[in-house]
């Protein structure tokens, strides 16, 4: 029998967060990735740069271990303050080096088949793959991990869906009708970055849209354009006149915003394009042909960029994201439902795992129905991060125990990094 004291499902912010933060601490730890790689939104689905998420935040030493890992490398800057600017990349070469740091033992490609579940803990994991990565673990280990069930005393299901709550039969929160639309991203390389951001700092005079900074010889940028009505936007001349020239179609305007990346320095990610239709992640024919309408929608995004914007003439699609950009999916019901008015209350709670004051962020899929709406600090309890069914699970990331609302600003990476350190250091107050 292979036996561990945290067992993390999932290696992306969150389920990487816990994994580190569960090595350093001393438990037996094993992360179970279904990807050949760590990083979750960051690698597989190109979500850069993370979002500030105030100055009062707790459960960061994750976070700036690997922003230091990567700015040793060339793979992080600080820009506008926020130092969670990362080369997607690059991220994969520190998550395997943190791992090995913290003698995490890793399996990727590796999904769980079975939950073995015992008066309301689970006492074994199944797990099945097709190849096999490991760390801190010999070769002649390997078959006998996985041809014999993984014995843990604690959980974390980070796999963004809850799949391993699934399994088990946990209840999870009814708002089916609560949803977001999905993104797939993509990058492009072969940009003239330094022309494109002078003419991108003549056109957009609105510094709350479009900014532009020189770190370490290199130039970063952002800029954006939503089709909504309510802001005056000055790329919108060139996305209507693409539209009327049949470049794009209208639908690939209803969001566009892009950011350059550290360590690439001509390429620029793309946080789109935003698929028009929600898609139910459930129905396999549905999520497929939304993926090859995105792309095609990528395609016509780049030739749009080679076509309006200086700098871009000899640009190519670099990358597209192996995975979707999902804000809202499955969220399990905890021991605590998480909701609007307490976030925007403020509400304090004995066992904070995170505090933050990133923006309720719903996007939609139709014009002028989006949401960002601000407020002041609030925390989030470990509560919210326990399974109310079975006692030794744990979830960390979007699915967790919130209402949609207040999900739309917890959901992001620093809070989920968070998430996963602090689910791990309240298990060790468990254990005193």
């Amino acid at each position: 029998m292979n036996k561990y004291d945290i067992v993390i499902i999932g290696g992306g912010t969150a389920g990487c967060a816990a994994a580190y933060t569960a090595g350093i601490l001393g438990f037996r730890t094993l992360l179970i990735e279904k990807n050949i790689h760590l990083g979750g939104s960051i690698t597989s689905g190109l979500v850069v740069p993370a979002m500030n998420t105030g100055e009062n935040k707790i459960n960061t030493e994750f976070f700036d271990v690997l922003s230091d890992e990567l700015s040793a490398i060339g793979g992080q800057v600080t820009y506008q303050g926020n130092k969670g600017w990362y080369n997607p990349e690059l991220t994969k070469v520190v998550l395997d080096k943190l791992m090995d740091k913290a003698s995490v033992d890793v399996l990727l490609n590796t999904s769980i088949s079975n939950v073995l579940v015992d008066n309301n803990r689970i006492k074994e994991l199944s797990t099945h793959n097709e190849i096999l990565s490991t760390y801190n673990y010999q070769i002649q280990n390997i078959n006998k991990l996985l041809s014999e069930p993984i014995e843990t005393r604690y959980v974390i299901d980070a796999t963004g869906n809850c799949e391993v709550a699934n399994i088990c039969g946990c209840e999870f929160l009814d708002e089916s009708n609560s949803q977001q639309p999905q993104s797939l991203r993509f990058i492009m390389g072969g940009v003239n970055i330094n022309l494109f951001s002078k003419w991108l700092l003549n056109i957009d005079t609105d510094r709350n849209v479009t900014t532009v900074e020189h770190i370490d010889g290199s130039i970063h940028l952002s800029t954006a354009y939503t089709w909504d009505n309510n802001k005056k936007w000055a790329l919108k001349p060139l996305f209507e006149k693409a539209v009327k020239d049949k470049v794009l179609e209208d639908s690939d305007r209803n969001y566009f915003q892009i950011f350059t990346i550290p360590g690439m320095n001509d390429s620029i990610a793309f946080n789109c394009p935003r698929i028009p239709n929600i898609v139910n992640l459930e129905d396999t024919y549905e999520l497929s042909k939304a993926i090859i309408e995105a792309r095609k929608t990528i395609y016509r995004l780049s030739n749009f960029c080679r076509l309006y914007f200086p700098g871009f003439k000899n640009a190519y699609i670099s990358n597209i994201a192996d995975s979707l950009g999902i804000r809202v999916s499955r969220r399990i019901k905890g021991k605590y439902v998480y909701t609007i008015d307490d976030l925007r209350k403020g509400k304090k709670f004995k066992n904070p795992v995170l505090i933050s004051n990133y923006p309720i962020d719903i996007h939609s899929a139709n014009k002028d129905k989006s949401t960002l709406e601000s407020n002041g600090e609030y925390q989030l309890p470990v509560e919210s991060l326990i399974s109310k069914d079975i006692n030794n699970l744990f979830v960390a990331g979007r699915c967790i125990s919130a209402d949609f609302m207040s999900q739309s600003a917890l959901r992001v990476q620093p809070n989920c990094f968070s998430m996963g350190e602090g689910i791990v250091k309240y298990i060790k107050t468990l254990e005193s």
